[in-house]
């Protein structure tokens, strides 16, 4: 998976170790925060099996929207882990500003990074699920990307984008039983918005029917559902996880 080592990636990760799966997931470098998720995910898979037949999981070096590094990325992850059944594709970014204020160089950035770690990475793992004859793609949109947002149209569109592409993807691997969903979270409680104040927080969750943020480990449970053999003729969905909010 990418984007692993902290907010929904972290989450994402840390649900399907305990499930009991291997997890390769990338960072842009080994760092310190790659090393500590992949203690930590060791750790929940260890508990979980005898030594002799541990999962592993496994942080990589890899810029999920550069192609080459793709594709090295996964060659790595084969040598190591032998197969690849599913790849949730959650690395993004954001850089906001309004369209009348916004640089070629923000639009260009955040569609690059967001839209094209999902086409780079889907590329990569791709023939690898074909030879299989099965695999399972979850790819992170997000509400903003079916009801736009305020000073987050670079945003909007590359999540808007990620569905079109998957939904074309889904058409296309049918044949191979490789599935392709969305998942698309609202507003979810991270790290970032821990600073959020108090006032504002109670705003935008009296916007939200169900009045509260979402949490990171109920967007993971919900990948985790379209991931597994729990929805083997689901493909082709975008599943909004934002509360009852009536744009998504």
């Amino acid at each position: 998976m990418t984007g692993a080592t902290r907010g929904i990636g972290h989450a994402i990760a840390v649900r399907f170790a305990r499930e009991g799966c291997n997890v390769a997931f990338c960072g842009r470098s080994r760092n310190a925060a790659m090393e500590a998720v992949e203690q930590e995910l060791n750790g929940i898979l260890s508990a979980l099996h005898s030594p002799l037949a541990t999962p592993k999981a496994k942080g990589y070096a890899c810029d999920v929207a550069d192609y080459d590094s793709a594709q090295a990325f996964v060659k790595e992850v084969m040598a190591d882990f032998g197969g690849i059944d599913i790849l949730v594709n959650n690395a993004g970014i954001t850089d906001d500003a309004a369209v009348k204020r916004m640089t070629e160089a923000q639009m260009d950035r955040v569609m690059h990074t967001n839209l094209g770690s999902v086409f780079c990475m889907t590329k990569a793992v791709q023939p690898v699920m074909w030879r299989q004859g099965h695999g399972s793609i979850v790819n992170i949109g997000s509400v903003v990307g079916i009801a736009g947002n305020y000073n987050q149209a670079n945003y909007a569109a590359s999540k808007a984008a990620i569905i079109g592409f998957s939904k074309s993807c889904a058409k296309e691997f049918a044949a191979r039983n490789i599935r392709v969903n969305v998942v698309a979270p609202g507003f979810v409680e991270t790290e970032m918005t821990a600073d959020i104040p108090k006032e504002l927080m109670d705003t935008w969750c009296s916007r939200i029917p169900m009045k509260r943020p979402g949490k990171a480990d109920e967007v993971a449970q919900a990948c985790l559902f379209l991931a597994s053999d729990m929805c083997p003729y689901i493909t082709s969905v975008v599943l909004p996880i934002c509360g009852g909010m009536e744009d998504a």
